[in-house]
């Protein structure tokens, strides 16, 4: 049966080649926990109790991991084709539901519960198709920027390759956490193509295609500094232990 209760997509199926761990990235250790647990908690912490797991790299160490664990679905994403293919691998249940759907990065440790709640709160008053939550950042190299128009409102995500040196000086920046009409997110996933380098669908796409077609996009620039810590490298991974640490000690 439908339900307009929100769900919850992490994406959990990626290696971590630069992570020196045959492990999948989602499992490498965080100050002594796999890094996904802080992502599951904040999930629920939020008021999400319905997750569906993307797996794809050792599936099964992820889902070994989280035996026992109530609330969670494992979807396979057999052939890593992007993070838009992977909430595709997630169609079947999408078109059962209703309620709002919450995209997170699995590899995010330092997702805040107070951001995805106010990400959720948000899409609850506008129900817009789409709503990305943003964060300013002072040093945003490597992050796509967040291109606002004159009155505010949202206009389009510049990836820093293809950004104008003025889009680069831009601070808000896509952190990959998103909340969508479920309708809204199967059409625009319906329009992903690959026509890249990488031969990948991007999730990041998403929102530019249903702002395209005229359907309301929103961008809240509600998430902490810290939440832009991502891991992708040894040293990236020090960097947020580190501010973790620091968290603990406040």
């Amino acid at each position: 049966m439908p339900t307009a209760e929100p769900l919850a997509i992490i994406l959990a199926a990626g290696k971590g080649k630069r992570m020196a761990s045959e492990l999948p990235k989602v499992l490498v250790p965080v100050c002594g926990r796999a890094m996904i647990r802080y992502v599951i908690d904040a999930v629920r912490a939020a008021g999400v109790h319905r997750m569906l797991i993307v797996v794809g790299y050792r599936a099964d160490l992820v889902r070994r991991e989280l035996i026992g664990e109530p609330d969670l679905e494992f979807v396979v994403q057999s052939e890593q084709l992007g993070t838009g293919h992977a909430v595709m691998m997630c169609r079947e249940r999408l078109e059962l539901h209703e309620g709002p759907v919450l995209i997170v990065a699995g590899d995010s440790p330092m997702v805040q519960p107070s951001s995805l709640s106010a990400l959720l709160a948000k899409f609850a008053a506008d129900r817009p198709a789409c709503l990305l939550g943003t964060a300013q950042k002072p040093n945003p190299a490597g992050l796509g920027r967040v291109v606002r128009n004159k009155k505010g409102g949202f206009q389009g995500i510049v990836e820093e390759r293809d950004a104008t040196p003025a889009q680069r000086a831009i601070t808000e920046v896509n952190l990959s956490t998103y909340v969508f009409r479920p309708e809204a997110l199967l059409s625009s996933l319906q329009q992903l193509t690959a026509n890249n380098v990488q031969g990948e669908y991007y999730l990041t796409d998403c929102p530019g295609v249903l702002k395209a077609a005229g359907h309301a996009v929103e961008a809240l620039c509600v998430l902490q500094p810290c939440e832009a810590l991502s891991i992708n490298t040894v040293e990236e991974l020090k960097a947020v232990e580190q501010e973790m640490r620091r968290g603990l000690e406040r």
